[in-house]
């Protein structure tokens, strides 16, 4: 009777395991980039153009404010083509794009942009293009409210600082994880366009 309890348990965490692997960031594609330097949690990466759907946003309201679900109903064929669209990550966030308090945006699929998105049909939602470049990154965990970024902002900043490398006054976010993941497991990030 233990070995039946033994097994069983072994299964559920099994399973529990394969459920939370294929709902993970490791189940995307994600945006390429090429590292040239890393220290620690502090990387100067390479960024390719990337194409991204996007939308205004409240960087605090952690997509509650409708931005994440106007970009999902475009990934799910809410666009002319009625096309499904594979998630990616990261999600980028601006805090200084646009004229609402931010923007959010989805990197499209390498495959998808390569042979052309097809066009938002939901209001407030556009295609545009994040030029690429070699910015300075820094991971770090939570839950991406103000003081987290403003945290980790100051941290790269100082980093940099250090390093003797100037970046632009802006910095934007990237978010890898889904909602239900402990922000303890999170991976976000702060990227500040180097000069």
């Amino acid at each position: 009777m233990k070995m039946i309890y033994v097994v069983a348990i072994a299964l559920f965490l099994g399973l529990g395991y394969l459920v939370w692997k294929a709902s993970s960031r490791n189940a995307y594609e994600s945006a390429s980039y090429r590292v040239s330097q890393s220290t620690g949690p502090f990387e100067i990466r390479d960024y390719p153009d990337l194409h991204l759907v996007t939308t205004s946003t409240d960087m605090d309201a952690a997509g509650n404010d409708g931005s994440f679900m106007r970009l999902f109903r475009y990934i799910s064929g809410g666009n002319d083509e009625k096309q499904k669209v594979a998630m990616t990550t990261p999600v980028f966030m601006d805090p200084n794009q646009s004229g609402t308090g931010g923007q959010m945006g989805f990197v499209l699929p390498k495959k998808v942009a390569k042979i052309g998105a097809p066009e938002p049909t939901g209001e407030g939602v556009q295609l545009r293009v994040r030029d690429g470049g070699q910015f300075a990154v820094m991971r770090f965990a939570g839950r991406m409210d103000s003081n987290d970024r403003t945290a980790a902002e100051k941290k790269l900043r100082d980093w940099m600082s250090q390093q003797r490398l100037s970046g632009e006054t802006n910095a934007e976010f990237a978010g890898y994880d889904p909602p239900w993941i402990p922000g303890f497991l999170r991976r976000n990030e702060v990227l500040i366009r180097l000069l």
